[in-house]
């Protein structure tokens, strides 16, 4: 101790000392030490947490990019196979709207020919009728009037030219 009075110090002020020192080292651990380093702790624990969620997050939006590139492709594929059908059902249609309208150009065709071909006939038939009335009455003046060649020719011219 006589070392430390020669220094000069105090060997019970030392000893005070180095017992407030403690104190206030316990003091300052307990109570602001601890805390801080458990704040410190708890701050790069949520830094951490957060950087792993952002990469995360990072990792979920590629997959999300993916999918949606996917779906879109596979929308676009679905879409093409729609034009195609509805192309494909389109053609169809045209062909058989064509089909049938050649049908019915044919069916109105023979329609026409089948009524031309009557008409024909009927007006046949009235030609022939009328020929044939003809014929009766020219007979019948013939008849009545016959008398000659000379007068048969000149009943024949007359008739003629009434016809004609």
């Amino acid at each position: 101790m006589e070392i430390l009075a020669k220094l000069g110090i105090d060997w019970k002020l030392f000893i005070a000392q180095i017992v407030n020192f403690a104190i206030l080292f316990w003091i300052l651990r307990r109570f602001a030490y601890r805390p801080m380093l458990a704040f410190l702790a708890e701050r790069t624990e949520r830094i951490d947490k957060g950087l792993s969620d952002a990469d995360a997050a990072h990792k979920k939006l590629g997959e999300m990019e993916q999918k949606e590139r996917e779906m879109l492709e596979q929308a676009k594929k679905e879409a093409q196979k729609i034009l195609e059908k509805a192309e494909r059902l389109g053609k169809q249609n045209y062909e058989k709207m064509l089909e049938q309208a050649k049908e019915d150009v044919d069916r109105l065709m023979k329609q026409s020919e089948l009524k031309m071909e009557s008409e024909k006939a009927k007006l046949l038939s009235d030609a022939k009728a009328q020929l044939a009335e003809l014929v009766v009455l020219t007979t019948e003046k013939v008849l009545q009037e016959k008398i000659d060649a000379h007068k048969d020719s000149e009943l024949i011219q007359k008739h003629l030219k009434s016809l004609g």
